[in-house]
């Protein structure tokens, strides 16, 4: 008899912390585009700001939409989730790099995204492949 393997995302933890670690990475990848963008393309450093808040929602939505995608079941808790994590690793980073904590507007900005990413990741079309 076959045994039944179940998905890393059956597993509540284990999908949090995937969705936070890709979140992240999504993070990143903006901050250092829209860097390139406003030092490059645009020559100054004027939308720095907008560019940061931006840089913060996408990261907050992927986080959440990842979640919900492969989740498939409470989007809205676990996006909101996704984005306080991702909120609690920029506060360490923050404390870390420039010795003091983040913004707590940016604690809002993540969870709005991340509730809204893993709305829509819910709602959206079933991966391929999932097992579950």
């Amino acid at each position: 008899m076959r045994r039944h393997r179940q998905s890393m995302w059956s597993n509540s933890v284990l999908s949090i912390g995937m969705a936070v670690i890709c979140g992240g990475a999504a993070m990143v990848l903006s901050v250092a585009l829209l860097s390139a963008l406003s030092f490059y393309i645009i020559g100054s450093i004027q939308f720095i700001g907008f560019f940061a808040m931006l840089s913060i929602v996408v990261g907050g939505f992927v986080a959440g939409y990842i979640y919900g995608k492969f989740r498939r079941r409470q989007g809205l808790i676990g996006g909101g989730i996704c984005g306080a994590l991702l909120f609690a690793a920029i506060i360490i980073a923050g404390i870390f790099i420039f010795g003091s904590p983040g913004d707590i507007r940016k604690l809002l900005l993540l969870s709005i995204a991340g509730i809204a990413g893993g709305v829509t990741g819910v709602n959206s079309k079933r991966p391929k492949g999932l097992t579950d």
